[in-house]
């Protein structure tokens, strides 16, 4: 089991940009298939990208397709997600997962705290 720690949430204004980081305890981060997902107010959880052991394949949901971009760095074990063009609609809490040995991101094993992500109109 590892350990995920989010950074880089905040409050940015319609069409500005954050990068959210994720960084992982452990030896083994290239073992993980790592992603993002997020929760907005009254809403469920919904994936928003992943990228494989490797970094070598990335997924993205069609409502932030074109607009973010997800990134790995296996030498800091660390997760990044870079949103650009920021919506209204983009706010929520937003919460690194990883899954060991596989390159699919169902069911996830590790979660972390989540960090807020608000933009304003």
């Amino acid at each position: 089991q590892v350990q995920l720690v989010e950074s880089g949430g905040g409050l940015v204004q319609a069409g500005g940009s954050l990068r959210l980081s994720c960084a992982v305890s452990g030896r083994t981060f290239s073992s993980y298939t790592m992603g993002w997902f997020r929760q907005a107010p009254g809403k469920e959880r919904e994936f928003v990208t992943k990228i494989t052991r490797s970094g070598g394949r990335t997924s993205y949901s069609n409502s932030v397709k074109g607009r973010f971009t997800i990134s790995r760095d296996n030498a800091k074990n660390t997760v990044y997600l870079q949103m650009n063009s920021l919506k209204p609609e983009d706010t929520a809490v937003y919460y690194c997962a990883a899954k060991r040995d596989s390159d699919s991101l169902l069911s996830p094993s590790s979660w972390g705290q989540g960090t807020q992500v608000t933009v304003s109109s």
